[in-house]
C-alpha cells in the first residue's frame, strides 16, 4: 500500500468515528460548538466493534446556530415534550463558556419576568412587560445559541406556549416584487408564533435604495409584534454599530426593542476551552504540550475577531490539526486506535507552516 492510499485509509477511519458520534449527538442535543462545560452525567457513546474507549463527558443539549435560513426548530406543531425545568436550563446558562455579562443580564431578565408574574397572582399592578431583543456582537459568540435557549426559558415560565426558535435573515423575509415580502415575512412570522423569531443581520432589512421592500419586512413584523405581543419574541442581532443605527433608524423599532444584549468577543483562554471541548465531543486527546501551541495560535488567529469568526473560528482551526494529524499518521507503518485520537504539537505546529524543534 503506498502512502497515498495509506493516507486515505486513515481518514477513512477517522470519518468513521465523527460519523458515529455525530449521528448519537444529532439525536440527542445539537452539535453547538460555543459549548458548555461538560456535564459529569453524560458520556459519549462507545464506538461500535472497537475496544472500549475511556469516557468522556458531553455537553447538555445545545443547537449550531448558524445563520441564513430557517432552523430545523421552525415547525409549527406544539411539542409533544412538556416544557422544560427552568432550573435546569438556568444550569445549562452557567455552563456556556465566557459570556459572563450575557448570563448576568439573562438572569436579571428571568428574575424580572418571575417578579412581574407573582404580582399579577397577587392582583398588583403591572407594566406592560415588552421582551423583545437586540444582540449585538462579532460573528461566533453565541447568539443564536442564546436565543434558543431563551426560548426554552420563556417556555419553561409559561410566557410562550411552544419554545421554538425560528432563524432568518433577509433573504428569509425580503421577495423580489410589490406585495410579496408581508407574504413571505409572515410565513415567517405565523412558524415563530409561540416561540422566538430571530432574525439574523436584521440591519440589512434597512435597504438604500427607494425601491428596497426590507422596509415592508419591518412594518410587518412590527404589526406582529403588536398582534401577537402574548405569544410572540422577536429578536434582531447583528455587528454592534450597525444595530445601533438599524433600531435608531425607525420610531416603531425604537419603542419595541429596548433590551439590549451585548456579546463579546473570546480571549485566548476561552478559545482554548473551546478547542478542548471539540477534541472532548470527537474523542480526540490534546496533548498537554500542544495546548500552549493551540491557545498560542489561536491567540494569532483571533487579531480580528469579526474576520475568524471566535468559536466557529476555533472549528476552523481544529478541523486545519485534523488535516495535519492525517498527514503524520500517513507516515506511520502502523496506526492505533490510541493514535487516531491523539493531537500532538507537532500537528498544531504543522497547521501554522511550521516545523516541531529538534
Amino acid at each position: 500500500m503506498d502512502k497515498k492510499d495509506k493516507k486515505d485509509e486513515i481518514i477513512l477511519q477517522q470519518l468513521e468515528v465523527i460519523q458515529t458520534l455525530t449521528e448519537h449527538n444529532l439525536r440527542r442535543l445539537g452539535s453547538d460548538f460555543w459549548g458548555a462545560s461538560p456535564s459529569p452525567e453524560a458520556k459519549t457513546p462507545e464506538i461500535p466493534s472497537k475496544p472500549a474507549a475511556p469516557q468522556r463527558p458531553e455537553t447538555p443539549r445545545q443547537g449550531e446556530g448558524t445563520a441564513s435560513t430557517e432552523t430545523a426548530q421552525t415547525s409549527g406543531e406544539a411539542p409533544e415534550t412538556p416544557p422544560e425545568s427552568l432550573e435546569d436550563l438556568q444550569k445549562e446558562l452557567d455552563g456556556y463558556i465566557g459570556l459572563a455579562a450575557v448570563k448576568k443580564e439573562v438572569r436579571n431578565l428571568i428574575d424580572l419576568v418571575k417578579v412581574h408574574q407573582l404580582r399579577e397572582k397577587n392582583g398588583l399592578p403591572v407594566t406592560d412587560l415588552s421582551l423583545h431583543m437586540v444582540f449585538s456582537g462579532s460573528p461566533g459568540t453565541g447568539k443564536t445559541t442564546i436565543a434558543r435557549l431563551m426560548a426554552r426559558m420563556f417556555r419553561a415560565l409559561g410566557i410562550l406556549s411552544k419554545g421554538q426558535l425560528v432563524e432568518v435573515d433577509r433573504s428569509g423575509l425580503v421577495a423580489g416584487y410589490v406585495g410579496q415580502t408581508a407574504l413571505k415575512t409572515g410565513k415567517a412570522i405565523e412558524k415563530a408564533l409561540g416561540g422566538v423569531l430571530f432574525i439574523d443581520e436584521a440591519y440589512t432589512l434597512n435597504g438604500s435604495s427607494s425601491n428596497d421592500f426590507g422596509q415592508e419586512a419591518i412594518d410587518t413584523i412590527l404589526k406582529a409584534m403588536e398582534d401577537h405581543r402574548d405569544d410572540l419574541v422577536v429578536i434582531a442581532a447583528g455587528y454592534d454599530q450597525l444595530m445601533d443605527r438599524f433600531i435608531h433608524s425607525n420610531p416603531g423599532l425604537e419603542s419595541r426593542f429596548n433590551r439590549f444584549l451585548h456579546f463579546e468577543d473570546y480571549n485566548p483562554e476561552e478559545l482554548l476551552e473551546i478547542f478542548k471541548l471539540r477534541c472532548a465531543k470527537g474523542c480526540y486527546e490534546l496533548e498537554e504540550a500542544a495546548a500552549g501551541e493551540v491557545r498560542n495560535f489561536l491567540q494569532r488567529e483571533n487579531q480580528n475577531p469579526e474576520s475568524f469568526g471566535n468559536a466557529r473560528g476555533v472549528r476552523n482551526v481544529f478541523e486545519r490539526i485534523l488535516v495535519c494529524q492525517a498527514n503524520r499518521l500517513a507516515g506511520l507503518e502502523t496506526v492505533t486506535r490510541e493514535d487516531l485520537m491523539k493531537l500532538t504539537a507537532a500537528d498544531v505546529l504543522a497547521a501554522q507552516g511550521r516545523e516541531a524543534e529538534a
